[in-house]
């Protein structure tokens, strides 16, 4: 069996789910306490981060950049990072954007402060860091409103990694709560496109022990 080693709120992991479910790929998820640092989780990733994706032959594959595009080179039927040469850079460039800037600028800001350094036992959250994370997203929102305007989805005219990549930091942000969606309402209107797809239903059912999501996370009109 395929297993995806994950924490629920990681975007990373999200994101190669989405990947995933959105190619119609069966898999198990198994939540991995990277803290915990597991002599066998090192031996797959000595980096002893998540996600990792365990194919059933065996095969370890870790990074989730790394898994996204192998998932699209082995599992072709359903592409995810364009079509033309053009478009598969944008793709490559927006992914960046978010797991890069978005993630160093916002995720870690609100995400990692606000929770990861409770599990992790590293010490209390950064009130500077949090008012960051809080200020840099509208930015964020503003450009993705501004991509959603100019085109059918944030790369081009089909949904592609990008999506999913964007929509992952959003949905782990929006479950604690995090986002104010009323700064920007083209962007809410895509993220609300990219969660009625059905892909989307196993992370909006899923709950994470002791943090409620506000009522119109798994709500797909908002």
């Amino acid at each position: 069996m395929r297993i995806l080693y994950h924490l629920p709120l990681s975007p990373f992991a999200r994101k190669v789910r989405l990947a995933l479910t959105e190619k119609r790929i069966p898999f198990e998820l198994r939540v991995e306490r990277v803290w915990e640092r597991r002599t066998e989780f090192l031996e797959m990733n000595p980096a002893c981060t998540v996600p990792v994706l365990q194919e059933p032959s065996g095969l370890a594959i870790a990074d989730s950049y790394a898994i996204c595009e192998y998932l699209d080179e082995a599992y072709p039927d359903t592409g995810l990072f364009g079509r033309t040469l053009a478009e598969r850079a944008e793709v490559r460039r927006l992914v960046a954007w978010f797991d890069g800037k978005f993630q160093a600028e916002v995720t870690r800001n609100l995400l990692f402060e606000k929770q990861m350094k409770r599990l992790l036992g590293r010490g209390n959250p950064d009130a500077s860091a949090i008012r960051a994370g809080y200020q840099n997203l509208k930015p964020h929102l503003d450009y993705i409103g501004w991509l959603a305007e100019n085109r059918p989805w944030l790369a081009g005219p089909q949904v592609s990694l990008a999506d999913f990549a964007a929509a992952a930091h959003l949905s782990a942000l929006d479950y604690i709560g995090d986002i104010d969606w009323s700064v920007n309402e083209a962007a809410k209107e895509w993220y609300a496109r990219c969660k009625s797809r059905p892909c989307f239903r196993s992370l909006l059912a899923e709950r994470v022990a002791g943090i409620t999501p506000p009522t119109h996370y798994a709500d797909l009109d908002f």
